[in-house]
Parts: C-alpha cells; sequence; structure tokens
C-alpha cells in the first residue's frame, strides 16, 4: 500500500515511511495511525497490571481460593511481562515487526477472555501469565516506534502519549475494575481488552508494510542468555511477591527461589557482557544518560506501581471500602493526567528537559511525604488533594525522563535501549510493591508493640476509656457487665492494631517519597539533551 508503514526491523534507521512526507519534520498519516495504535496496545498492557487489584477479594471467591494465594493472580502477569519486554527486540527480527506485535495483540485479547471463563486458581495463573507474555510485546514495541519512526521534532510528542499510557493506565486500572466488579461481576474485567485490540490490530494491520520473516536469527539467538534471563527473572519476581508472606528467608521455599534467582542472573549477565551478539546490549547501561536514567527509571517504577499497590490496600484494609470506592479515590491520580501530560511537549521546547523531571520527581515525592501523618479518619476525602498533587508530578516526570534517557541512543540501538528500561522499571515496581508490603508488615507490627506499652491498665485514661466502651455496650445489647467489659478490651485492642495499621501505610509513603527523591539526584547527576525543533532529547 502506498501509504504504509515500513518496519522491518525497528531497530534500524534505514526503514522509513514509503511516501515520504513533505515536510521531514513531520511524520505521516500512516506513521501517526500506527504509534497512536500501538498505544493502545501500551495502555492495555500496563492497564492490566492493575486491573485486578481493587478486585481481588472478589476473584479469590469466585474461583474459590485463599487471600494467601490470590496475589499470584497479579504475579504471574507480571512475571510473564517482565521475561517477555527483554525479548521482544529479537523476536520483533525473527518475525517481523509487523507479524510479532499483530499477534501477540490478538493473542493478549484471548488470553485476557480465557482469564473470564477459569474456574480454579491454577487455570487463571496460567492464563493471566500467557497474558502478561503476550501484552508485554506491546509496551516496548509502542516505545520502539515513537524512537525510530517519529522525526525527532516530534517525538516529545509521542513521548508524551507513551507516559500516558505508562502513568494514567496503573491509576485508573482500579476505578476500572471496580466499577465492573461491583456492577457486572469480577469476570467482565477481562472482557475489557477486546474492543480496544480490535481497533489496534485493525489498525497496525491497515498501516505496518508486510516483512518477511528471519528465522534463520533462531539458530544464532542468545539461548543461553534467554534461558537464564527466564528462569532468573521468574524465581526473583516470586521472591518479591512471596517473601513477606512466608517471612522472607526463614521459609526454605524462599531460600531456593533466591539461590536460583541469584545463580541464573549472574549467569545470564556474563553472558550477555562475553558473547558477540547478547540479547540484551547491557553495555548501552554505560552511556551516561541511559545509565543514570534507567536508575531514576527503576526508582519511578518503585514509586508508580508501588503507590497503586498500597493505595487500594490502605482503603480496603484501615478503611473498609469496596472495590468500586477504591477506584474512584485513585481516579484522582489519573485523570488530571490527562490534561497535564499533553502540555508537557510544550515545556519541554522552553525548559532543560533534566529539570522538567526533576521538579515532576520533587511534587510527586512531596505528595507522597503529605500522607506521612495519616491516622484513622485519613480516607478518601483526605486523599483527594494529595492525589491531585501526586497526579501534577506525574505527569512531568515520564516525558522528560524519557527524553533524557534516549537521549545519547543511536537510532539502531532504539529498541535493545526500549527494552531494557522498560524491563527495569518493571523490575522497580516488582521490588517496590514487595519492599513496601514488608515495610507496612514490619512498621505495623513495630507501632503496635509502642502504643501497647502505652496502652495499659495502669493508666487512668485507658481505665476512663474502658469504662465508657462497658457502658457503651451495655447500653445497646450487653446485660452481663464482665462480658461488656471483656467487648470494650476486644474493641479497644482492634483501636490499637488500627492506628497501628495507619501508621505503617504513613511509613511506607515516606519511603516511596524518599525514593523518588534519590530518582531526581540520578536525573541530576545526567548531561543536558539537545532540543530538536519540538524540544525533547536529541539523538
Amino acid at each position: 500500500m502506498s501509504n504504509s508503514l515500513s518496519l522491518s526491523t525497528p531497530a534500524t534507521p534505514a526503514a522509513t515511511p514509503d511516501r515520504a512526507p513533505a515536510d521531514p519534520n513531520r511524520a505521516s498519516a500512516a506513521v501517526w495511525v500506527a504509534v497512536l495504535a500501538a498505544m493502545i496496545g501500551s495502555f492495555m498492557a500496563i492497564l492490566n497490571i492493575q486491573i485486578t487489584n481493587a478486585s481481588l477479594a472478589n476473584i479469590e471467591g469466585g474461583i474459590g481460593t485463599g487471600a494467601d494465594n490470590g496475589s499470584w493472580i497479579s504475579t504471574s502477569y507480571l512475571i510473564g511481562e517482565i521475561i517477555v519486554i527483554p525479548l521482544t527486540d529479537y523476536l520483533s527480527r525473527v518475525f517481523s515487526f509487523r507479524r510479532y506485535m499483530i499477534a501477540s495483540a490478538a493473542l493478549f485479547a484471548a488470553f485476557s477472555v480465557a482469564c473470564a471463563f477459569t474456574h480454579d486458581l491454577p487455570s487463571m495463573i496460567a492464563m493471566r501469565g500467557l497474558q502478561g507474555f503476550a501484552g508485554g510485546v506491546l509496551i516496548p514495541m509502542a516505545f520502539t516506534l515513537v524512537l525510530t519512526k517519529l522525526p525527532k521534532p516530534q517525538q516529545p510528542v509521542g513521548l508524551a502519549i507513551f507516559a500516558l499510557s505508562v502513568t494514567f493506565a496503573p491509576a485508573i486500572g482500579p476505578t476500572i475494575g471496580g466499577y465492573l466488579t461491583e456492577t457486572y461481576g469480577w469476570r467482565t474485567i477481562f472482557f475489557v481488552n477486546v474492543i480496544p485490540t480490535a481497533v489496534m490490530v485493525t489498525a497496525l494491520y491497515l498501516t505496518l508494510e508486510k516483512q518477511k520473516m528471519q528465522l534463520g536469527l533462531l539458530k544464532d539467538g542468545d539461548w543461553a542468555g534467554i534461558v537464564t534471563m527466564a528462569i532468573g527473572l521468574s524465581a526473583l519476581q516470586a521472591v518479591l511477591e512471596e517473601g513477606n508472606k512466608d517471612d522472607w528467608f526463614s521459609s526454605p521455599a524462599i531460600v531456593k527461589l533466591a539461590i536460583i534467582a541469584a545463580v541464573s542472573l549472574t549467569l545470564f549477565v556474563t553472558i550477555e557482557l562475553t558473547i558477540e551478539k547478547p540479547l540484551i546490549r547491557l553495555r548501552l547501561l554505560t552511556q551516561r544518560n541511559f545509565g543514570f536514567g534507567t536508575v531514576a527509571m527503576t526508582m519511578v517504577g518503585f514509586a508508580l506501581f508501588g503507590s497503586v499497590y498500597i493505595l487500594p490496600a490502605y482503603l480496603g484494609q484501615a478503611q473498609g471500602y469496596n472495590a468500586e470506592q477504591i477506584g474512584n479515590v485513585l481516579a484522582w491520580t489519573g485523570l488530571p493526567q490527562l490534561v497535564l501530560i499533553p502540555l508537557i511537549p510544550k515545556l519541554m521546547q522552553r525548559f532543560d528537559t533534566r529539570y522538567i523531571a526533576i521538579t515532576g520527581l520533587l511534587i510527586f515525592a512531596y505528595s507522597c511525604f503529605m500522607n506521612t501523618a495519616m491516622s484513622p479518619d485519613y480516607a478518601g476525602d483526605q486523599l483527594w488533594i494529595p492525589n491531585i498533587v501526586r497526579a501534577v508530578g506525574q505527569a512531568m516526570v515520564l516525558t522528560p525522563l524519557t527524553s533524557v534517557l534516549t537521549g545519547g541512543i543511536a537510532p539502531q540501538d532504539a529498541a535493545a535501549a526500549s527494552g531494557i528500561s522498560n524491563m527495569f522499571r518493571n523490575l522497580g515496581g516488582a521490588i517496590g510493591t514487595a519492599t513496601l508490603a514488608t515495610i507496612i508488615t514490619k512498621r505495623e507490627q513495630f507501632h503496635s508493640n509502642i502504643i501497647g506499652e502505652s496502652v495499659t491498665l495502669g493508666r487512668e485514661e485507658v481505665r476512663s476509656r474502658i469504662a465508657q466502651m462497658t457502658d457503651y455496650f451495655m447500653a445497646h445489647g450487653v446485660p452481663d457487665p464482665n462480658a461488656a467489659r471483656e467487648q470494650a478490651i476486644i474493641a479497644l485492642g482492634k483501636t490499637v492494631k488500627r492506628q497501628a495499621l495507619v501508621m505503617g501505610y504513613s511509613d511506607a509513603f515516606a519511603v516511596i517519597g524518599a525514593v523518588l527523591v534519590l530518582a531526581a539526584i540520578a536525573v541530576l547527576l545526567t548531561r543536558r539533551v539537545k532540543a530538536a525543533g519540538g524540544g525533547g532529547g536529541a539523538h
């Protein structure tokens, strides 16, 4: 077709639209259709990391599993995604960019629908893992299209759209999942992907030019690297997910998984640094901007996915919110970004992109520090302003940070850089979720012990409180004074536990804020990238 987008190998700059636009600084309509279609896939893939979070209790009940195992519904998706992201560059060259992206999108929707028809935990874990393996492809491919197919002056616009998918999707995921679960049942959340994916596949089919497969690349593949990476990342993800629940290294299973992860990933790094054609070009991390930018991106993943993890958990555990109520609160971290992120490319024309990213990181950090003095009455209404502040900060982070990160990357390295940065962002999210879950557990125990030392019958305030609560229970259907007093003591214990839980979540927000400050320092260590027409990082 005359206006098709040629995408034989995204890592090579030679592939260009068949009909070049009159203005070399403006992409053709076919290119933009392909980029926007790819962004649908990126958005849906990231959305599905979080769409189950607010509905896990309902899903667990629907398939008959306990809360201890239900977390694997999210973990299996992340494992599939984190394995395939680094493989995307290689597999897209083997099967052709067009064929691999369209097939992955179709399989993503198919496995998503399959999740809705599962009736037990093993089949749900299997389908979610396959869904993540198919969906994870769509994230780096969307990123690669921006870096290789859009002219430099228009790349900030493409990066802004990509940033919108990365930051808006996790924020709005629990909202969509919660509404559908409460209104139509949990199975409907897995049908969300069908129509957007159909639109995406149709658009890509019409705009991407057919290319021959290069199956000969299979025999030259870095199979040792692929196997060690898959085993290492899977074991590491399992350790991060199950560690807190099983008290980390006091569990023999966690110790074994940790050893497998450490050995496999050490072998993987060694292989990648020594062979001629590595699966992942880790040496790209020696480039100053890409190295420090990837460090910052990992910390952003920690904060981005970590905050989306602890907010629903806090509202559900400490405030008793249902899935829809949780989604409504989290919506205010997503909706403002729809307005703000499109404005970021204009800022990038006027200001140093590093300072925009640093400002966004510090605003994001400040929104977390706003939640470090929570009380048991701190619920949706009190979270409104911090969530708005957080939305402003997040909107200012991803687009300029990605521009800084890719500022020194050659076009032929774009696909490899995309896989590395997206993998580390997701890995940061996995580490963040596990770390924050542990912090909440440990700090809740710490605060409970501290408060418990003060709440003793030797204090007049405690005796007075128990007397008041005893009178309350006697006035509300407990005639026996001893039984009423026992109920009062139990209620006081629950109050102490809830206060300790809230304080544990406050500490977790403080950790996220501190990580974001460190990310800002990492960005400060990068070099300034030259503006290219429309601003943003030049290559």
